[in-house]
């Protein structure tokens, strides 16, 4: 394990040796993988959108048990039960609040009196000043390139706009994979970056490996974005399953919709009035139509089926265009090891490029 060789503001801020996040993905960003990247130096993420209250208790408290470095949780700011998960990090010491929408400015005060970091992830530079204006520490963008739910803005565009913005810590995501990517994002101005497949793709990782080695033979151009899966844009990898909701009608998905968000109430806990209630704050919030929210009870049960369980027959596989530029699967800590020094190597290299102005 390498010594710190990158400071940051990030890795000032959350107290981590490397400007490297693992972001916080459903059904695989969990204790295991979490604790793997701690342990390695890496600021860990743990996905709780898809665990029940008392689920997400029981993982944080076995992350404390694996490791004693700082880590994050990832929320979803529009549950119904947001506070009670943010108290939940506020009693267990838990260093990072990352969101995936904006949570409210009470919310982030209240987190931020406890000393948790607040970090959402945005879209657009507009959404970053306003949470930076509520408060927020840090923010963490994703261009295009990234897999999961994702904007048409690519990563070297969307990431200078949203440094102009705003003058908190700004951590890149969405194409990075490598030491070469961190030092062009620090070289940008970001504080650090934030890797989702990159990540999947490690021995620390509780995807079956056969999935894993179906990621390992998808090339650059072997994922697709659509909105079939649950009404938003989402980046994913092109299977046959996939294609087959790309060509399937509204009628014709309106079945196992239906029976998907059963599973889901049951995966979750939910009632039928929470369900109803996180819908309408969805709405709220996002936009959605009404057919986007009965879509997007699919998500967590279609990523279950196929992150989980191994169905790739009946689950979709969330993927960034870099699984085209991954071929194995290292430790976290192999990964975050050679990343680091690459990017410390990198950054040296084009020091060398910079004339004194006695020259």
């Amino acid at each position: 394990m390498i010594e710190q060789r990158l400071r940051t503001p990030l890795t000032e801020l959350t107290g981590v040796r490397h400007p490297v996040v693992q972001t916080g993905m459903g059904w695989v960003s969990g204790p295991r993988l979490v604790s793997g990247t701690a342990n390695a130096g890496g600021l860990g993420i743990l996905a709780s959108a898809t665990m029940t209250l008392d689920d997400l208790e029981k993982a944080i408290v076995e992350v404390k048990e694996r490791t004693d470095q700082p880590f994050g949780v990832n929320l979803r700011a529009d549950a119904g039960d947001a506070a009670d998960r943010c108290r939940l990090l506020i009693e267990h010491g838990v260093k990072v609040a990352s969101f995936a929408l904006a949570p409210r400015p009470e919310l982030i005060a209240r987190l931020k009196e406890h000393d948790v970091v607040v970090m959402p992830s945005i879209g657009a530079a507009k959404h970053a000043r306003k949470v930076a204006s509520w408060g927020a520490d840090a923010v963490m963008v994703q261009g295009g390139e990234g897999g999961g739910h994702t904007g048409p803005v690519p990563t070297t565009l969307l990431l200078p706009s949203v440094l102009d913005a705003v003058d908190i810590p700004v951590v890149a995501a969405g194409g990075f994979f490598d030491g070469r990517g961190l030092a062009a994002a620090l070289s940008y101005g970001a504080a650090g970056v934030g890797m989702g497949t990159r990540f999947l793709l490690t021995r620390d990782s509780a995807v079956p490996d056969a999935v894993k080695q179906l990621y390992l033979d998808h090339g650059l151009t072997d994922t697709v974005v659509t909105a079939k899966a649950d009404g938003m844009p989402h980046r994913m990898l092109r299977t046959p399953f996939v294609e087959g909701l790309e060509e399937t009608s509204a009628v014709k998905r309106l079945g196992p919709t239906v029976r998907r968000t059963r599973e889901f109430k049951r995966d979750s806990g939910l009632s039928w009035w929470q369900l109803a209630r996180d819908g309408r704050a969805m709405r709220r919030e996002q936009g959605r139509s009404l057919g986007q929210m009965a879509l997007a009870a699919n998500t967590p049960t279609m990523l279950k089926a196929g992150l989980v369980e191994g169905d790739t027959d009946a689950g979709v596989l969330a993927s960034g265009q870099v699984v085209g530029m991954i071929d194995d699967l290292p430790s976290c800590e192999e990964l975050l090891d050679r990343i680091v020094t690459r990017a410390a190597d990198e950054l040296g290299r084009a020091a060398a490029y910079t004339l004194d102005a006695t020259d």
